[in-house]
Parts: C-alpha cells; sequence; structure tokens
C-alpha cells in the first residue's frame, strides 16, 4: 500500500493520532494538528504542544499513527521512526504558514504557532481490519472525472478564452468568475485586488452570496486571505467549521478594525476553503478566494490546476490595468483632460434629472476619516471618496457630467501615483457601492476612457 493511496487521510478532516512510548513503555497518545505527505516513504507532523511526544521521542524513536479515510472511515495504520526535526526550510515554512492563517484567524499569533516539522521514515503502511462492520466500496483517487468534454486543458481554455474576450476590467472580473462557477461548480468565490496605496487587499467582485461586500478590506498578513497575499502562496483548509470558524471570526476581526462599514462576504458555514495569491512576478495583483460547505470539495488535484489558472487571471488583471494607465497616459490632451478644478468651500444641492423634484439624498464627507456617508449611512473611504466628492464638485460649479479618466487621474489632490495606478478598479468600486447604497446617484461608462455622472435626485453636499 503506498501512501498516496491514502491522499484524503493527509487532509486531517479526520484527526490522526500518534502513540509513542518513553524507555519504560508507558505509552502516550496525542492527536495531531498536521501530518504532511513528503514522499512515499517519509511524513512529517507538526510539533506544537507535544512536550510529552517529544521527550518519548528523545528516549524511544519509534511510533505509531493513526489515520482515518474521510469518506470511507477506514482507517489505517503507520509504523513511523522518527529522524529529525527541521524548525526552518522550504517544508517548515509549508507547514507554518497554514498554522500562522489559523491563529491569525483565532487571536493567537505568536501563541498558536509551529515549534519544528518533525520529520519520520514509514517502516510500513496496514489497513486496519475490523475497523468497519460492513466497510463500503472505496472511490477513485482525488482527481475529478470530469463529465463529457471536460478535461484540464479544456479548463484551462474555458477560463482564458473568457479573460481574452473581456473588454475592461470589470468585464473580466465578472467572467472569469462565471467560468469558475460554469466549469468548475465554484459556487462561492471573491477576488480582492491589491491596494498598493493603502497597503490592503479591496474586495472588488464576488459571486454566490447575498450581498457582494464589494470594498471590504483585508490588511496583509490579516488571516488566511492577508496570511495568502503576504506569502504569495496558495492555502487550502478542510473541515473549516470545527478548525476555526473560518466566517463568524473574520467577521470578529473585520468588526475590531477600521473598515468595520463593510463585512467580507462568506458562508456562514464554510467546510473549505481555498485561497490562491494572484501574482505576475513579485507583483501582487490580488487573491482569489473559493468556499464550499463541502469538506472535501477542493483536492490536491484543485491546488496545482488552480494555481495554473490563478496564473491566468493575474496576467488577465494585470495586462488590463496597465493597458487602461498606459492609454490614458497616451491620451492627446483635449479640453475634457485638463485638472479638475480646485474644491470650493460651499456646496448647494446639485440638482439634475427629472426626479430631482421628488427625490433628495444627503452626502456627507468627513474630512479627516477620508471617508463619504450617504443619508446617514456608510458608503465609501479613501482615494474612491475623494474621487467622488471631485466629480460632484465639478458638477456642481461647472454642471458637466462627462468627464475622462485622464483628467481625474492628472488631479494631484487624490493622491494618485503618476503611472500605472489601479484606476479603473477604484471605479469599478465606486459603481458597485453607489449602485447597492445610492441608485440615484450613478457612474456610467460612455466609452473607453471615459465616463458620465448621471443624477436622478437633489444631492445635498455637507463637508466636515
Amino acid at each position: 500500500m503506498r501512501l498516496s493511496d491514502l491522499s484524503r487521510c493527509f487532509q486531517g478532516i479526520i484527526p490522526s493520532v500518534i502513540a509513542t512510548c518513553d524507555a519504560g513503555g508507558t505509552p502516550n497518545i496525542a492527536y495531531l494538528s498536521q501530518v504532511y505527505l513528503i514522499d512515499e516513504r517519509h511524513v512529517a507532523l507538526s510539533r506544537q504542544f507535544f512536550n510529552k511526544t517529544q521527550r518519548n521521542l528523545d528516549e524511544n524513536p519509534l511510533a505509531c499513527l493513526e489515520m482515518v479515510d474521510p469518506l470511507t472511515f477506514q482507517a489505517y495504520r503507520l509504523r513511523l521512526t522518527f529522524l529529525r526535526s527541521e524548525k526552518s526550510g522550504p517544508l517548515f515554512d509549508q507547514m507554518s504558514m497554514r498554522i500562522e492563517a489559523i491563529a491569525a484567524h483565532t487571536g493567537m499569533t505568536g501563541i498558536f504557532k509551529l515549534i519544528g516539522s518533525d520529520i519520520f521514515e514509514v517502516r510500513s503502511v496496514e489497513k486496519v481490519e475490523g475497523f468497519l462492520t460492513a466497510a463500503p466500496a472505496e472511490s477513485p483517487g482525488d482527481a475529478p472525472t470530469l463529465d463529457g468534454r471536460r478535461s484540464e486543458v479544456r479548463g484551462l481554455q474555458w477560463v482564458s478564452d473568457r479573460i481574452n474576450r473581456a473588454c475592461d476590467l470589470e468585464s473580466l472580473l465578472a467572467a472569469v468568475l462565471q467560468a469558475l462557477q460554469e466549469y468548475f461548480y465554484f459556487s462561492h468565490t471573491i477576488v480582492l485586488l491589491y491596494d498598493e496605496i493603502a497597503g490592503r487587499l479591496v474586495t472588488i467582485a464576488s459571486r454566490g452570496y447575498g450581498q457582494s461586500g464589494v470594498g471590504a478590506e483585508v490588511e496583509i498578513g490579516q488571516g488566511l486571505i492577508g496570511t495568502v497575499a503576504r506569502e504569495r502562496r496558495l492555502l487550502r483548509f478542510k473541515n473549516l467549521d470545527s478548525d476555526l470558524r473560518y466566517s463568524r471570526t473574520i467577521r470578529r476581526e473585520s468588526s475590531e478594525t477600521g473598515c468595520a462599514e463593510i463585512p467580507l462576504p462568506g458562508l456562514s458555514d464554510p467546510q473549505s476553503v481555498m485561497a490562491i495569491p494572484l501574482t505576475v512576478g513579485n507583483r501582487l495583483v490580488g487573491v482569489l478566494v473559493a468556499e464550499d460547505r463541502d469538506p472535501v470539495r477542493f483536492s490536491e488535484w484543485h491546488e496545482a490546476y488552480l494555481e495554473i489558472i490563478g496564473n491566468q487571471i493575474a496576467l488577465g488583471i494585470a495586462r488590463m490595468i496597465d493597458r487602461a494607465a498606459e492609454e490614458a497616459e497616451a491620451a492627446e490632451p483635449d479640453p475634457a483632460t485638463r485638472p479638475l478644478a480646485p474644491p470650493t468651500t460651499a456646496h448647494a444641492p446639485v440638482q439634475t434629472g427629472k426626479m430631482a423634484a421628488t427625490k433628495q439624498h444627503t452626502l456627507i464627507y468627513y474630512k479627516n476619516d477620508d471617508a463619504i456617508f450617504v443619508d446617514g449611512e456608510y458608503l465609501i473611504r479613501n482615494i474612491p471618496a475623494r474621487i467622488l466628492w471631485k466629480l460632484l464638485e465639478e458638477s456642481q460649479r461647472t454642471g458637466r457630467t462627462e468627464f475622462s479618466n485622464r483628467e481625474v487621474r492628472l488631479d494631484e489632490s487624490l493622491g494618485l501615483p503618476p503611472v500605472k495606478d489601479n484606476f479603473e478598479s477604484r471605479l469599478i468600486l465606486l459603481r458597485h457601492r453607489l449602485r447597492e447604497k445610492c441608485p440615484d446617484l450613478q457612474i456610467v461608462s460612455t466609452a473607453r476612457g471615459r465616463f458620465s455622472l448621471q443624477k436622478n435626485a437633489t444631492i445635498d453636499m455637507i463637508e466636515r
């Protein structure tokens, strides 16, 4: 029997158990946080709090490990010999990353951590007979069977085709999430893009949730998503509900930070989560997150394959961002591409559209917090808030409703970098937030690099 045939046992859905004895033969039993498959002859166990196990291994290097298949419930027994403990290196980093992500979610950073990766030689593997009264037929291996014409190559083609056909960043993100649902049956997905100025990940698109959560922010290094962004490596969690109560914890963390206004979307009872860093070389573009209620929804096959898909998505996003920035820089100056005028000190109501006489909204810009509230509810903050306020001021001052990306980018007061800023994603974020919180005020694309400010109500502007 090969260790690779037991790949489901290594997912940790049912905790494994290790038995050791001291020099006098007194046994000790402990549950394991991680059992990591190195190759067909070696495994690594995570050492965190196993003081008695460590003392026993120092006296007697022999151990017995019991693992259970989460689908068939068949138990397997591995006879082990302790070889060494590693406290640095690629294996240690890989195992430590998962534990650090759990600790970040549970408030145990610095306490719940990996002390060492204990390497064991596997002397034998045996099936535990009689463990089940009537063992069900074992299902095939981890690799999913894709029905009909589905295959790995066709799946890559499916996603790549939608990326290539997208005309802008917003349609690209929507097409990618739709393709993941249609082809891979990923029903709950989120895309967060990296905002270099703010140093945070910002939710820009989601699929399968009641509320989009667009605008929700995650600090680099915060929780599972922030850890994936910091380390630039994929993480896959199984049996998540019993592992770290992901959804409830991320909401608790959000409420303790300054971005509690927009909760991160997520299932209330996820069992599997996979977070994939979107990178181009050393450049962090964002993070793609998929979750499911099935505890064995994501397998090792998904890890390898979706890293390839993630690279395609990252390249598509980066290309769209860079192209929009280059087109804005290369555009010929015209009367519409001058910088916006300086802000005024007083604001009269902005009134346009047929519904202006009957509808009215109050927008308050809190300058110190760099945030806008509409009718008492949080709308947006940071650069998108400054953009919206500047557009409203310009419309009030001149009556204009048509604008270009270039003229907004030329406005130094907005704090945009001089080249290749992800300006398009800021407009996407602003459009989504207005649709959700103030549909009478909209930003509508009219041509490549151009948009209009459409108001169907009286807008009272107050700056504090």
